[in-house]
């Protein structure tokens, strides 16, 4: 992991920009369709420090980005072509545009200057979303990604960062997949490889000395 100094060269505020992906009541929240993932992203810590995060972003002027998945109620332009997206269609909750299932979840807050990112389709928050249009926009070279999962969304939207030219940074306690076991077996043998590993400790470090100007 890099040292303090490393990092907070990373993390400046006028160009970075943190990412929660799918942190959303119908994933991480107590009615979410896929309960497991649920549990793990809260037992583990991981959503917790997800909103220690962007309290922290708020308070430092970096720019927070939620990446939001939903589905219309006819479906209409939704994906049907991998296993996943059959299996979600028959899961008691269903994320719903407009519906609480896609609202960010407790105990993220959003503030009135976050970006809230929808897509209707695919399994990447950065491809074929605003996601990458707004990063540019916005100056952004340090994209800080966490949220869920750590199976499929976490690692497609880091290789969606790196591969458009962002430095991803991850902090590996603000991330959750499932079974537990996979995250860190994930993070070791394919995060390592294209991502700045960190800690929400040594991020919160270098964000709470750099207050809002």
């Amino acid at each position: 992991m890099p040292s303090h100094e490393q990092l907070s060269e990373l993390i400046d505020p006028a160009t970075t920009v943190l990412l929660t992906v799918e942190c959303q009541q119908g994933v991480v929240g107590a009615d979410s369709a896929l309960p497991e993932l649920a549990k793990e992203a809260r037992s583990s810590g991981a959503l917790a420090n997800v909103a220690r995060l962007v309290a922290a972003a708020h308070a430092s002027g970096v720019q927070v980005v939620h990446a939001i998945a939903e589905r219309r109620p006819d479906g209409r332009g939704a994906n049907r072509n991998a296993r996943l997206f059959h299996v979600a269609e028959r899961l008691p909750v269903q994320q719903l545009s407009g519906t609480s299932a896609v609202r960010v979840a407790a105990p993220i807050e959003v503030s009135e200057e976050d970006f809230v990112v929808r897509r209707l389709h695919g399994l990447s928050p950065i491809q074929g979303t605003d996601v990458d249009p707004l990063l540019r926009n916005l100056g952004c070279r340090t994209l800080v990604v966490t949220g869920v999962s750590a199976n499929v969304a976490i690692p497609n939207a880091v290789f969606d960062a790196v591969n458009r030219g962002y430095t991803a940074v991850v902090p590996t306690d603000a991330i959750a997949g499932v079974p537990s076991d996979y995250t860190p077996a994930m993070i070791r043998n394919t995060l390592a490889l294209v991502a700045t590993l960190t800690t929400t400790a040594d991020l919160l470090a270098c964000l709470n000395r750099r207050p809002r100007g």
